[in-house]
């Protein structure tokens, strides 16, 4: 397995820094790609076999400035996961977002609530 999975963020995309070794996994910028389902596959495939062997403590950062809908669904699917992993693995959840974004701050809670995975909400 790869021990990094490293996706330079564009307009569009968000950047993608997954490092196994320190546990440190993040997503940041923007995401409205065209196809979010294919942007968002090789992501889940590198979670998936994260998580057969993950480090003793995983820390995913989400710090986004925008996502559309179709992305909405796959953050959701990435959250759903990690609550999952939870249940067997030291996982913290941190959803960074600018002061006065009520609407990512609003997100981040509700993502929350609807998985049941405890994220910390952190105003940058």
């Amino acid at each position: 397995m790869e021990t990094e999975l490293n996706i330079k963020g564009t307009e569009d995309s968000p950047t993608i820094l997954f490092n196994k070794i320190k546990g440190s996994l993040s997503i940041s910028g923007r995401s409205l790609p065209e196809d979010a389902f294919s942007f968002y596959e090789p992501i889940f495939k590198w979670l998936n076999n994260y998580f057969n062997s993950p480090a003793p403590e995983t820390t995913f950062t989400f710090d986004l400035e925008y996502f559309n809908t179709s992305s909405a669904k796959q953050i959701f699917k990435i959250v759903n996961t990690l609550n999952v992993q939870a249940k067997k693995n030291k996982i913290s959840v941190i959803w960074r977002y600018d002061a006065g974004d009520k609407d990512m701050q609003g997100s981040g809670e509700r993502f929350s609530k609807l998985s049941g995975m405890p994220i910390q909400l952190i105003q940058n």
